[in-house]
């Protein structure tokens, strides 16, 4: 199954290459088109990752579960902004994929729907089940949905479908769970996330650690060829800073989001003072040092 959802996701970078200047959802930025002279487009723009394990995502999220959440300050904004995002008033059953520690299932929960969560680290599901016995979480994957075909009316989701390694294959569970005329709502890191961090690895000579992520174009047009309508797309960058490297770098790993392809050497305290020097470099001696996540805001529906 994953092995065909990376092929189709391949594939389907090639047929969007023509959607991004249609649609507008990538204008360029300060940092995009001051990294070109380091040659680091591509892995700011590359539309699938192949190298994503389902596996190792799992893994890495299951370490964070403990601490996640007094760690995810800006993943729980995102997550807020997303449940913001959905119409006041909620009936049926809803599906929160990538669920991890049940905070924002139990949010669904409480606005009236029957909630189901399902995520691929059961380190986060012991948790989310320890935290709320009275909410239903299963373990499986975004683009295996343990789900019965046709039978959700709410999807909900944020800051976990960038680490499948197919938006196609995500793309048609998503339309396959659902009911018709029912809907989703979609909060996905997109291309563009961690370019300060991208551009600082680059020049102080280090080698890119960040798992290249779908353009917000290529997700667009998943939903489109699974045959969901896209009926709100919104690309907002949302910054987070930190008062020195160190803890920006644990705010990547303590969180799960670091990379997630084959290992990376662990970083030397040279390397480490060179990652700094550049950063600086790059934003200021002065300062809190920023880091971006470029989220695309998805709204969708099935019609019959």
């Amino acid at each position: 199954m994953n092995e065909f959802c990376a092929q189709a996701g391949n594939a389907l970078v090639q047929e969007a290459g023509a959607v991004a200047q249609e649609k507008g959802f990538d204008s360029p930025t300060p940092l995009q088109n001051a990294s070109k002279s380091l040659n680091i487009s591509a892995h700011i723009s590359a539309g699938i990752s192949p190298n994503i394990s389902e596996t190792a995502v799992a893994e890495r999220f299951s370490k964070a579960a403990p601490r996640y959440d007094k760690l995810a300050a800006i993943q729980y904004t995102i997550a807020q902004q997303g449940l913001q995002n959905l119409p006041a008033q909620l009936v049926g059953d809803a599906l929160d994929i990538g669920c991890g520690t049940g905070v924002h299932t139990h949010s669904l929960y409480r606005r009236g729907l029957d909630v189901v969560g399902v995520d691929i680290a059961e380190g986060m599901l012991a948790f989310a089940s320890k935290n709320y016995p009275n909410l239903t979480f299963k373990h499986g994957s975004a683009q295996a949905l343990p789900i019965e075909s046709g039978s959700i009316d709410v999807v909900y989701s944020s800051m976990a479908l960038q680490w499948a390694n197919s938006p196609h294959c995500v793309a048609k569970e998503v339309h396959r769970v659902l009911k018709n005329d029912a809907m989703a709502e979609l909060a996905i890191m997109v291309s563009g996330s961690f370019e300060e961090l991208m551009l600082a690895r680059q020049l102080a000579q280090l080698p890119t650690a960040i798992t290249a992520l779908p353009t917000a174009q290529v997700w667009n047009h998943a939903f489109l060829e699974a045959g969901l309508e896209v009926k709100r797309a919104i690309k907002r960058d949302y910054v987070d800073s930190h008062s020195d490297i160190m803890s920006l770098l644990r705010s990547v790993k303590g969180v799960g989001a670091g990379e997630t392809g084959k290992q990376q050497k662990v970083l030397s305290r040279q390397d480490i003072k060179k990652l700094n020097m550049a950063y600086h470099t790059i934003h200021g001696e002065a300062g809190r040092l920023p880091l971006t996540y470029r989220v695309g805001h998805f709204r969708l529906e099935k019609k019959a």
